[in-house]
C-alpha cells in the first residue's frame, strides 16, 4: 500500500494552476496510436469523478446543492438546442448580464454594454445568437469528450431560462470531431457558415480545424487546446490556458515541502503521443525549482509487467513518483509497487486519476495517491456556488451525466463567451470578441476553476492537491490554490 500522510491543519497560499495536465488525458490518444490501443489505455468509458445521478446525489460526495429547477431543459432538433422557459433558482438577470459579483459569486447583477447599433451576422437573426461546440463523441474511445458538449447544453439551458443578449436567446448547434483532426476540421468548415462562434469545444485531434477557424475569423473559446497548431491560431482560445514550454511551480514545491521526496524522483510517462514529450520536459522544467530526478523512463502502452520499472525504482532508492498517463495505467503502476513492497513517499498524478474508474479498479491499492487539480473538487460543490450552478444545470439537462475535468472547462467556456459577448453589446462582432478575449486573464468562472491566462495562452500557476483514503477523495495540505509561478 502506499504511504499515506496524515493531512495536517495548515494555512496555504491561493493556487495556481496549469493546464498541461489536460495532454495527460490525451496522451493515449496520440495519432500512432490504432483504436484497439487507444481503448486499451484509457479503458472502458466510465463516469467522471462526482458524477451526478438523477436523484441528484453525488458519489462520495454528497449531494448537488441549490440550483434550482427548469421547467424548459431545451429542445433539440438536428443538433441544435435552443432553450427558455424559467428557472425557480439561481436568480434572474436581466439586459443580458450574467458576470459574477465576487470569487464565489454564481450570479451576476450588472447589465453590460448597450445594445444601440447591434447588427445580426453569421449565426445571429433577431431572436438568437447560435453557438457551436465540436468535440470528440464517437470514435476509439466512445463519449471521450461528450462531457463538454454536454457542459454547454446546460449552460445554454440555464442562460436562456434566465437572461438575454441583447432580446436575443442563445442555440447551439453541436458536431462530432471523432477523435480525428479531419473532422474537426469538416466542423470548423461548417461552423464558418452555420453559427456565430464555437464555445466549448474539446478534442484530442484539434489541430484539424486551427486554420480553418483563424481563415474564417470564427471566435473558438475552447475547454482547452491540446497541439501546438490550435495553441497558434490567433481566433482560439482555451478556458484551461496552457503552455507545452511551461510547468506550475506549485507541483514540485509541494512534493519537496511536504513530502521530502524531491533528491531522488522519478518520472514515468506513456510512450506515444503527448505523454512522452511532457515527461522529459517537465522532468526538466521541476529540477530547474530543485527537484532531481534520479529515474525518467517511457513505459510502451502494450507493457503490461510493471514489475521491471518498480524494481529499478527500489534500486535507487526513489522517494517521489510522478506518472503522465491514463487511469488505467496508473492502477497497474500502484499494483506493481505493492506486489513489490515498494513504497514511495508520495504518488502524484495529475487531474485524469480524479475519475471513478481508479477508484474502481485500484481499490485499496491506489490508497494514497495524490493528485493535483486546478479546479474545485465535485465533493466540495457545496462550498462553490458556480460548482452547484454547473451540477445542478446538467443533471436537469441530462440526468446522470457525467460532470468530468474537461465539461468544467467548457461550462467555462459557455460562461466566458457570455459575459464577454454582454460587455460588448451593440458592438458585438466575430472580431470585437476575439480582440476582447484576447485581454482576459486570471479567469476563473466565478471561483469554479483556478486563474487561467485565456488571452495570453500561458500557464496558469495555481494547483491545489487532494489525497485518496478509503476510496475518497480528501483536501491533502488545505482547500485553498497554491499559486507559485512557473518556470519556462
Amino acid at each position: 500500500m502506499l504511504r499515506r500522510r496524515a493531512i495536517r491543519a495548515r494555512s496555504t497560499s491561493s493556487i495556481a494552476v496549469a493546464a498541461c495536465a489536460l495532454s495527460l488525458v490525451l496522451a493515449a490518444c496520440g495519432s500512432q496510436l490504432d483504436p484497439d490501443t487507444v481503448a486499451q489505455v484509457n479503458g472502458a468509458p466510465s463516469a467522471q469523478p462526482g458524477t451526478v445521478t438523477g436523484d441528484g446525489t453525488i458519489p462520495g460526495g454528497g449531494t448537488v446543492p441549490g440550483g434550482g429547477t427548469s421547467t424548459a431543459g431545451g429542445t433539440t432538433t438536428g443538433g441544435t438546442t435552443t432553450g427558455g422557459g424559467t428557472t425557480t433558482g439561481g436568480g434572474t438577470a436581466t439586459g443580458g448580464a450574467t458576470s459574477g459579483t465576487g470569487d464565489n459569486s454564481a450570479t451576476g447583477g450588472g447589465s453590460g454594454a448597450s445594445c444601440a447599433g447591434f447588427k445580426n451576422g453569421p449565426g445571429i437573426t433577431d431572436d438568437t445568437i447560435t453557438i457551436g461546440n465540436s468535440s470528440d463523441i464517437s470514435g476509439p474511445v466512445p463519449g471521450l469528450f461528450e462531457q463538454s458538449q454536454d457542459a454547454v447544453r446546460a449552460y445554454v439551458a440555464y442562460f436562456n431560462a434566465t437572461s438575454d443578449i441583447c432580446g436575443r436567446k442563445l442555440a447551439l448547434k453541436t458536431y462530432d470531431s471523432r477523435t480525428d483532426a479531419g473532422a474537426d476540421q469538416q466542423a470548423y468548415a461548417a461552423g464558418c457558415d452555420d453559427v456565430f462562434a464555437m464555445v466549448g469545444s474539446m478534442s484530442a485531434f484539434d489541430s484539424g480545424g486551427a486554420s480553418t477557424a483563424q481563415g474564417c475569423g470564427l471566435p473558438d473559446i475552447r475547454s482547452a487546446s491540446v497541439t501546438a497548431d490550435r495553441s497558434a491560431c490567433t481566433t482560439c482560445f482555451g478556458t484551461q490556458s496552457s503552455n507545452s514550454g511551461e510547468f506550475e511551480n506549485a507541483v514540485p514545491d509541494f512534493i519537496m515541502k511536504n513530502y521530502g521526496g524531491g533528491q531522488h524522483a522519478a518520472m514515468l510517462y506513456t510512450n506515444a503521443g503527448a505523454a512522452a514529450e511532457n515527461g522529459k520536459s517537465q522532468a526538466a522544467l521541476q529540477e530547474k525549482r530543485g527537484m532531481h530526478f534520479d529515474y525518467i523512463q517511457g513505459i510502451d502502452v502494450s507493457e503490461f509487467n510493471y514489475a521491471p520499472y518498480v524494481q529499478q525504482m527500489k534500486d535507487k532508492h526513489i522517494e517521489s513518483v510522478q506518472f503522465i498517463g491514463a487511469p488505467a495505467l496508473f492502477v497497474r503502476m500502484a499494483q506493481a509497487m505493492k506486489q513489490q513492497s515498494f513504497e514511495p513517499k508520495v504518488y502524484l498524478l495529475d487531474p485524469s486519476a480524479y475519475d471513478p474508474s481508479y477508484i474502481a479498479q485500484g481499490g485499496s491499492d491506489v490508497d494514497g495517491t495524490v493528485v493535483f487539480m486546478n479546479f474545485t473538487p465535485f465533493e466540495e460543490a457545496s462550498s462553490n456556488k458556480e460548482m452547484q450552478l454547473y451540477l445542478s444545470w446538467l443533471n436537469q439537462v441530462k440526468p446522470g451525466a457525467n460532470p468530468g475535468f474537461f465539461g468544467v472547462f467548457s461550462w467555462s467556456a459557455a460562461r466566458l463567451f457570455v459575459e464577454q459577448a454582454t460587455q460588448l453589446g451593440g458592438k458585438l462582432t466575430r472580431a470585437a470578441l476575439v480582440d476582447s478575449v484576447r485581454k482576459v486573464d486570471n479567469w476563473t468562472a466565478n471561483g469554479m476553476h483556478a486563474p487561467q491566462r485565456v488571452g495570453s495562452k500561458r500557464v496558469g500557476d495555481c494547483w491545489r492537491f487532494i489525497q485518496l483514503n478509503g476510496g475518497k477523495w480528501s483536501p491533502d495540505g488545505g482547500t485553498k490554490y497554491q499559486c507559485n509561478g512557473t518556470t519556462s
